[in-house]
């Protein structure tokens, strides 16, 4: 199969929720209201308690306690919104993964730490939505799902990473192509916003050249957290170069500052938006 035919039986295989096109459309109607998207939220139960959890968790760390999606769209914003309500619909339509090929812990924890890193980053450069780097650093690897899922053999294969063989040379290998095209093929095919699936396409610094500040932060974003999560194959700074982070105007020091604050988010991310955390149901 290529990339086009995974991306496809995914989405025959994998649904959202409703709920997550809905707001989409409201979005981009001039005449909706805050309510309007509220009422959408409120109807699916599981999406409303996430956009709460997600409002009053140390993400925002706002003084006082949101108790109502209104409140938490008049806050955080009806873009920043959808952002948050895609990144856990998504989520939640890969739950039921294939643990026997994958380490789901350990594919949420890089996927989480990702995005992680990516909201931190657009937040400390000034970028004007940084729940959408979010989105793309929780997103951007679940084509591994879709593989998995599909043809299982092939991404045994691909999991056999080592200190010589990294997640792209092995996925070049018994693919043809990576993870992230398939997961960038299939947030097209879902409609979702162009700019998402555009930065999570140019994921690998080896692969593509990254024009915009969102395209290198993912970029340097994913290596950090790949190297995290796996550090008992990989130095912290494995293929990092310094023109990775001199390029946004921040140095080494900064990036190690990054990971600390991620790694300390960690855990209460993992518990809102990862399908294999108990918490999330």
């Amino acid at each position: 199969m290529n990339v086009q035919d995974y991306a496809l039986n995914a989405g025959d295989a994998f649904v959202l929720p409703e709920a997550v096109m809905k707001i989409k459309q409201l979005i981009d109607d001039d005449a909706t209201s805050v309510d309007d998207i509220a009422d959408v939220i409120n109807y699916d139960p599981a999406i409303m308690l996430q956009v709460l959890k997600i409002s009053n968790s140390a993400l925002y760390n706002f003084s006082s306690t949101i108790t109502t999606v209104a409140k938490s769209i008049q806050v955080i914003g009806t873009r920043s919104i959808y952002d948050l309500v895609l990144a856990y619909g998504v989520a939640n339509a890969f739950k039921s993964g294939a643990t026997d090929v994958v380490d789901l812990d350990k594919f949420w924890e890089q996927s989480v730490s990702c995005a992680l890193l990516c909201k931190y980053f657009a937040e400390e450069l000034g970028l004007k939505e940084p729940e959408k780097m979010f989105v793309c650093g929780l997103l951007h690897n679940i084509g591994e799902l879709i593989v998995a899922q599909l043809n299982p053999e092939v991404a045994k294969k691909c999991a056999s990473i080592s200190s010589e063989s990294s997640p792209l040379i092995l996925q070049k290998k018994h693919l043809g192509f990576t993870y992230v095209d398939v997961s960038s093929e299939l947030l097209k095919l879902w409609g979702i916003p162009e700019d998402i699936s555009q930065i999570v396409s140019v994921t690998h610094v080896s692969e593509h050249s990254a024009k915009s500040k969102e395209e290198k932060i993912m970029q340097l974003a994913y290596l950090l957290a790949l190297n995290n999560v796996h550090s008992e194959q990989y130095p912290k700074h494995a293929n990092i170069t310094e023109e990775m982070y001199q390029c946004l105007d921040i140095d080494l020091p900064h990036v190690d500052n990054a990971l600390d604050f991620s790694n300390l988010q960690l855990i209460g991310a993992l518990a809102v938006f990862s399908p294999s955390s108990s918490s999330l149901f």
